[in-house]
């Protein structure tokens, strides 16, 4: 019988033998220290007494909740209590906002269609630091309605609502639907909005699911939006929160990183959850037709 062969990028599939194994466990265990490493030192340092950031170490010792309680005293279970409120709000809206303009620009024809693509592409393209000033303005007198989100949590979730990315995914898999589902829905006397809810959103879960992680992640990590909107430290998420515990000479090394694994967490626990339809979403095109 054949022996099994580990065909891999490198070529470790031509090594015969036990010098094979022993080159593959050589390079996956440096790969694993390399993009693993500083995630357990972050863990386990966070449990221990660290003073000073050369110490860092993977190897558990004196373990203690110290620096969490210290976190806690700083007021940092306030700074992810807004996130949490930036990020749940902020994904929602975008949600809402990417599905309704990706069925409209999916199954519409309207003039200008090409060029409201585009706009919206060219977004992506633009880093914050330009948009910075012009937000800020914008934020500071909403146009048409005439208010001031400049210090309160809904100026962090507005701004995050429309996202290219999002409508982009969700438009190119909106395309992807057949048409006949629809047509045969509108045959059975359905409307445009019954056809949307029941028809075309329940086939875009894989979709969904691309899009809430990403989103999730983007809004979780912002910190230029925060910076501009955030007056006072109430209003800190706990990214921007980090940089003032970083810049506090009173405030240790472990409390920092005690903090910076309470803002890891929520990214790999919106991962783990939405994980099926992750990869259901960056798999289905690779599927069809």
């Amino acid at each position: 019988m054949k022996a099994s062969r580990h065909d891999t990028a490198l070529g470790f599939a031509d090594l015969p033998g036990v010098p094979a194994r022993i080159v593959r466990f050589v390079v996956y265990t440096a790969l694993v220290l390399v993009f693993a490493g500083p995630l357990l030192a972050l863990l386990v340092s966070s449990f221990s007494g660290v003073h000073d950031p050369s110490s860092l170490t993977l190897i558990p010792r004196d373990l203690t909740l110290d620096n969490f309680r210290a976190a806690i005293r700083q007021d940092v279970l306030r700074y992810l209590t807004n996130s949490f409120i930036v990020a749940g709000g902020g994904l929602l809206l975008q949600i809402l906002v990417s599905i309704s303009a990706a069925y409209a620009l999916a199954r519409k024809r309207f003039p200008g269609m090409r060029l409201v693509f585009l706009l919206i592409l060219s977004t992506m393209m633009l880093p914050e630091e330009i948009l910075a000033i012009p937000l800020s303005l914008v934020l500071a007198d909403v146009p048409v309605v005439h208010v001031n989100l400049v210090g309160s949590l809904v100026g962090m979730i507005v701004p995050v609502g429309a996202w290219a990315f999002s409508i982009l995914v969700m438009t190119e898999f909106m395309r992807e639907i057949p048409v006949e589902l629809e047509e045969a829905a509108r045959l059975d006397g359905a409307g445009d909005l019954r056809i949307f809810w029941s028809v075309v959103m329940p086939l875009c879960r894989p979709a969904l699911g691309v899009i809430g992680i990403f989103g999730f992640n983007m809004i979780w990590d912002q910190y230029m939006l925060p910076l501009l909107v955030a007056q006072d430290s109430a209003q800190f998420t706990l990214p921007l929160a980090l940089r003032s515990l970083r810049a506090d000479e009173q405030v240790g090394v472990g409390v920092v990183l005690a903090a910076a694994l309470l803002a890891l967490l929520p990214s790999v626990i919106a991962f783990l959850g939405f994980q099926r339809q992750f990869m259901r979403g960056l798999t289905s095109g690779a599927v069809k037709g």
